[in-house]
């Protein structure tokens, strides 16, 4: 369905994926470790891994999310964010996304989205001066349930001040699409994440861009 953009009041973002770089070059490192004889594709299984050790959560909900254990799979989710040693971590940006967040400021309310736990979220925040752009942060323990419950983007509108329908929410993932649609908000799906175009359309995300920057094209 394509994006009826006079409805869009309000912004709101995934972080892994989305906002901050899925190290595809790690990725790529990573794969001559998964020879082509037993992985029938060897870059897709590396990024997947990359997946599971830099985005725990994110890798565990879209596992939940296919194997429909959304309950059980957050109650688990919950319990590592509360229990998780926080590495010092040095984040990655995707490129142009501070640029691209400098020309939306002030043309829309903006706000995180994430099923990350809420130092994770606000180092990687706080490491590229992105907190000013943001008029709420919502994280995976915000909510009484997380992605792909649509409670988190419903917690957003409500702190913006804008109707859930109005809202866009861009992920990269299935579990970003679910929630959106499940709030009532539009959907883009970005594609220099973790998630892949046909479960994206699948999903029935309204538009699917390559990367995040480009959804100043699909604004403007």
């Amino acid at each position: 369905m394509p994006l009826k953009v006079p409805m869009i009041k309000a912004l709101c973002f995934d972080v892994d994926g989305t906002l901050s770089d899925t190290d595809d070059l790690y990725a790529r490192q990573l794969s001559k470790f998964f020879p082509k004889r037993l992985f029938k594709d060897p870059d897709y299984t590396a990024r997947r891994f990359v997946m599971w050790i830099e985005a725990p959560g994110n890798a565990l909900l879209g596992l939940a999310d296919s194997l429909h254990l959304d309950d059980e799979m957050i109650a688990i989710i919950h319990w590592l964010s509360r229990h998780r040693n926080h590495s010092d971590k040095t984040f990655l940006l995707v490129p142009g996304v501070d640029e691209m967040l400098k020309q939306l400021h002030g043309r829309y309310p903006m706000a995180v989205v994430s099923a990350r736990d809420e130092k994770g979220t606000m180092r990687f925040l706080e490491q590229f001066d992105l907190v000013k752009y943001f008029d709420a942060v919502i994280t995976g323990l915000s909510a009484t349930h997380t992605k792909p419950y649509p409670d988190p983007i419903l917690l957003a509108a409500k702190k913006m001040n804008v109707s859930p329908e109005n809202c866009l929410m861009i992920g990269d993932t299935t579990v970003d699409i679910r929630a959106g649609r499940a709030a009532g908000a539009q959907t883009v799906g970005v594609l220099c994440g973790f998630g892949e175009e046909p479960e994206l359309r699948k999903m029935g995300a309204d538009e699917i861009v390559s990367d995040t920057t480009k959804l100043l094209d699909l604004l403007n």
